[in-house]
């Protein structure tokens, strides 16, 4: 609905409320009371429809009673969103002295002094007043947080999943205004979940920005070593390498995790025998160490990428070209580890299918022995059944007749199944 639509919404809303103060009627105060319920429930309508963008240009244009009305009745959640994209002087008309502050989302703003990293508090937008940092952090920002560090600091803040979504030729590119964009994966290892979390980098002025919407081990050891060591990292491009190198340092201890998780598995699998329930645990087990080798190899290929990309385009000075190599050779070695477990995990796969077959072969020649062993009883027992038996026995007492019949046939039954284990281990023998 646009602007125009609203204000002859709410110029029909004052005309009706007009003409029910105006007229004497009985029950004057409860019929206003229904009508401005109504009108309520119809604005409250139209803004759950309406996004924030939408919301505030309606709040910037209205006239301020308008405005004030339809500010009212923003829930609450939505109020800060709100806020961040008013102007100042609409903002204090309708808010006073509230602020829009960084709600659910982390923004870090590290600035360099004197070699080291030091991070700025901010909570409010006036405290990026002044600032002059070389890395700015931005965690589960929303679009209008985005829009107004974005506008601060002169540069266009994507979200960070829209921005790996993208093809992979265009997640690495240079904009006309020289911005440098690195959209990458990282992995999160967390209580054992692991999964890949879109993190996209722009190197603006001096500035690296990085967006996420997670927090990530590879960015606490990064602000943990530039916080501690002094001229660990000279500007914003030694930042990018360096979380790049960290990203390839929890890859290579993920690794080793699923190198200790298949040493586990392979010893239950080589053990002398393992039942089908096992079987079935051990290959859950293989397929979830198999998915994050995958995606460990995944993530680490996206990291060379971005290496390949700065190196290409020349934008490191020689002493990061020889940082940047260092972590590509690191990446090579990575890569022999990851199909080195692509390797095992298929002998591990393989190995635990070939006990369910052994299970399976185990229980086929026991039904093959059982069926041989009642062949003969069954060829008696069908003889017993004819008219022949009743004439061969006559004069005999039925008891003692069937009876005999029965012994007879288990007699047999157990000189087969006898015959059959001599036969079994005498073709064991020839074997070994």
């Amino acid at each position: 609905m646009s602007l125009q639509n609203l204000i002859e919404m709410l110029n029909k809303q004052k005309l009706v409320d007009g003409m029910v103060h105006s007229q004497a009627m009985p029950k004057q105060d409860v019929v206003a009371t229904l009508l401005h319920k109504q009108h309520e429930v119809e604005l409250l309508k139209f803004i759950a429809k309406q996004s924030t963008t939408e919301l505030s240009s309606y709040l910037e244009n209205l006239p301020l009673e308008d405005a004030q009305k339809i500010w009212h009745m923003i829930p609450p959640e939505r109020e800060n969103d709100v806020l961040w994209e008013l102007s100042n002087e609409r903002r204090a008309e309708l808010a006073g002295d509230r602020q829009p502050d960084f709600e659910d989302s982390k923004v870090h703003v590290y600035a360099l002094v004197e070699g080291r990293l030091k991070s700025l508090p901010i909570s409010k937008r006036q405290d990026l007043d002044g600032a002059k940092p070389i890395w700015v952090d931005l965690i589960n920002s929303s679009k209008a947080e985005r829009l107004f560090i974005g506008a601060h600091f002169g540069v266009e803040l994507p979200d960070p999943i829209e921005a790996t979504d993208l093809e992979v030729s265009a997640r690495f590119h240079i904009e006309e205004n020289d911005d440098i964009h690195l959209h990458s994966n990282f992995l999160s290892d967390r209580d054992g979940a692991s999964k890949s979390v879109p993190v996209a980098f722009i190197l603006h002025d001096g500035i690296l920005f990085s967006l996420r919407n997670e927090e990530l081990a590879v960015f606490r050891l990064q602000r943990r070593r530039a916080l501690t060591q002094p001229n660990y990292v000279t500007d914003s491009v030694d930042l990018l390498l360096d979380l790049y190198g960290a990203d390839v340092e929890v890859s290579a201890d993920s690794l080793e995790n699923i190198y200790a998780k298949l040493g586990v598995v392979g010893r239950h699998v080589l053990s002398e025998a393992i039942t089908d329930q096992e079987a079935a645990s051990i290959l859950s087990d293989i397929a979830e160490e198999e998915d994050q080798n995958g995606r460990i190899r995944s993530n680490i290929l996206d990291t060379q990428r971005g290496l390949n990309f700065l190196m290409r385009g020349r934008l490191l000075t020689s002493d990061q070209i020889s940082d940047a190599k260092q972590i590509l050779r690191n990446i090579d070695s990575l890569n022999s580890h990851t199909a080195f477990l692509f390797d095992k995990i298929n002998f591990l796969m393989d190995a635990t299918i070939g006990f369910i077959n052994i299970n399976q072969n185990k229980r086929v020649n026991q039904l093959t022995v059982f069926s041989v062993v009642f062949m003969p009883i069954n060829i008696l027992a069908g003889i017993g059944g004819m008219s022949e038996f009743s004439m061969m026995t006559e004069g005999t007492p039925w008891p003692m007749a069937y009876g005999s019949f029965f012994i007879g046939s288990a007699l047999i039954g157990l000189a087969t199944y006898v015959l059959l284990k001599k036969f079994e281990k005498r073709r064991f023998k020839k074997t070994d």
